[in-house]
């Protein structure tokens, strides 16, 4: 082999590392019907939800014992994904005959990945309220969603690829995603899902604060766990703090 071939061969690749935004489906039964059921009752409610996004299929929660139940249906499962536009890629908490199975399936072993899971939300400041300037936002390729009228219960916008814009009332029962920020100008008294593909700079704003659920990147808090009262019914915003202890929900009154 010659020193200008040598060379050449050389030149055929870089090996570096590279960061991937993935979706982890975290599988709570063996029932693949049922699975595909939902995904395809998501779907008709938020067409494109889902775009060839890469996903972690989590079976962390599924009993030992159903293992080997769930790896008979894995080729099954995989295909299901596949039809709704997810891309499965990998495995966590799978064991024995079960990632066996789906390592022949080509699916990586993925024990070690961090899955955000609902995290206890951080109070609001004690001290004087200040305006928080909020950070860049990851870029949007589209402008707002702008929705000017009342969302009932039942009801669902998702704003793809931007943010959200609520000029009305988000009722109980109702919900609104985006992955971008949501501003809401007035009450908002159902769920608001920010930064929903994975922007953690993501923030919620809402005219009034009475939330059943908010989420930013998939750190959430329900109405089960109240908010303070400097917050609660008033002008506030919510964005995610990470610090020592993990990712944290703050939520801050916004003052004139």
């Amino acid at each position: 082999m010659t020193i200008d071939s040598e060379a050449a061969m050389s030149n055929c690749y870089d090996i570096k590392s590279a960061d991937l935004s993935l979706v982890a489906l975290v599988l709570k039964t063996t029932d693949i019907q049922a699975i595909s059921r939902a995904l395809l009752r998501q779907m008709t409610e938020s067409p494109g939800f889902f775009e060839q996004d890469p996903v972690i299929v989590d079976v962390g929660f599924i009993d030992i014992e159903q293992h080997a139940v769930l790896s008979l249906g894995l080729i099954n499962l995989l295909s299901v994904l596949r039809e709704h536009g997810l891309m499965p890629v990998a495995v966590k908490g799978a064991q024995g005959e079960l990632l066996s199975h789906a390592k022949a399936l080509g699916l990586v072993d993925a024990s070690d990945a961090r899955i955000r899971r609902s995290v206890a939300v951080a109070e609001s400041i004690e001290e004087a309220p200040v305006h928080v300037p909020s950070p860049p936002a990851q870029p949007l390729s589209l402008g707002p969603m702008v929705i000017d009228k009342p969302l009932r219960s039942g009801q669902q916008v998702y704003a793809k690829g931007r943010d959200l814009i609520v000029l009305a009332i988000v009722n109980a029962g109702a919900e609104v995603i985006a992955d971008g920020n949501i501003h809401i100008y007035a009450a908002l008294r159902g769920k608001a899902i920010a930064g929903a593909r994975g922007n953690t700079e993501a923030r919620i704003f809402a005219q009034a604060m009475e939330p059943e659920l908010i989420s930013i990147a998939g750190v959430y808090r329900t109405s089960e766990n109240a908010l303070p009262q400097d917050v609660l019914g008033q002008a506030a915003q919510v964005y995610l703090h990470s610090g020592p202890d993990g990712d944290k929900l703050r939520v801050l009154p916004i003052k004139p």
